[in-house]
């Protein structure tokens, strides 16, 4: 008997508010039958604050927007050349805490860094993963009535200059960094997306396949028909 399958999908870069809301409506909907979504992809240039935000975060947001969301933790950014890997999960039926999958994202993104010959690690009190003291993910996480959304975001070639108009995740001063100036390949966000995507399904026991197509009824649907560009490359908790 086969494993359960993570059905994932490979969206391009998809406005943040719109992407926001059908993760919330697919969480909303979703049955106890559901499978199991990852949904990979960039956004526009975005600042997005988590429900412990403080304003004073923001240093200085200059043209791009700031958005309240309902993830945990505090403000971070956006934008393309960036991995955005949002898995909606059901916990209860996967027998995981969300600590557990906050660990379990970091795990996997180490472990492919280090495929990629990159030594990171943790950092206490700061989920994440780090290079050299550097912050390369970020995690953020939402739990309603025992399903996930928001997730994961990866630099990969992204201009990491709008990182300094903030204190990102609320540390004033944090270093960040992107894979393109660690590695000597060209960066392949297509490649790197579904290697991410199979270490996920397999730490947390699922099959997984990219997923192409979605029905009219799938929270999707007017996602999808926003605009879009290729990419380079119930109880409630929270988690950063």
């Amino acid at each position: 008997m086969s494993a359960p399958s993570l059905k994932v999908r490979e969206l391009g870069r998809r406005p943040y508010l719109q992407t926001w809301e059908a993760m919330r409506a697919f969480t909303d909907r979703r049955g106890p039958e559901a499978p199991d979504e990852l949904w990979l992809l960039e956004h526009p240039p975005v600042y997005t604050q988590g429900l412990a935000g403080k304003p004073e975060h923001v240093l200085d947001a200059g043209g791009i927007p700031v958005i309240q969301t309902d993830r945990g933790g505090q403000v971070t950014y956006h934008g393309p050349g960036q991995l955005v890997a949002y898995p909606l999960l059901d916990l209860d039926r996967l027998g995981l805490g969300i600590r557990t999958l906050v660990a379990t994202l970091e795990t996997v993104t180490i472990g492919l860094l280090d495929e990629l010959g990159i030594p990171a690690h943790r950092t206490d009190g700061a989920p994440g993963v780090f290079v050299d003291g550097a912050k390369i993910a970020s995690i953020g996480m939402k739990v309603r009535r025992g399903c996930t959304f928001h997730g994961l975001a990866f630099n990969m070639t992204m201009d990491l200059s709008p990182f300094a108009r903030i204190n990102p995740c609320g540390f004033a001063g944090q270093p960040m960094t992107r894979l393109i100036d660690l590695v000597d390949e060209p960066v392949d966000g297509t490649d790197l997306g579904r290697r991410l995507a199979g270490r996920l399904a397999g730490a947390i026991g699922l099959d997984w396949n990219i997923e192409a197509t979605h029905d009219e009824n799938h929270p999707l649907a007017a996602l999808v028909g926003a605009p879009s560009e290729k990419t380079d490359g119930g109880v409630e908790s929270n988690e950063t």
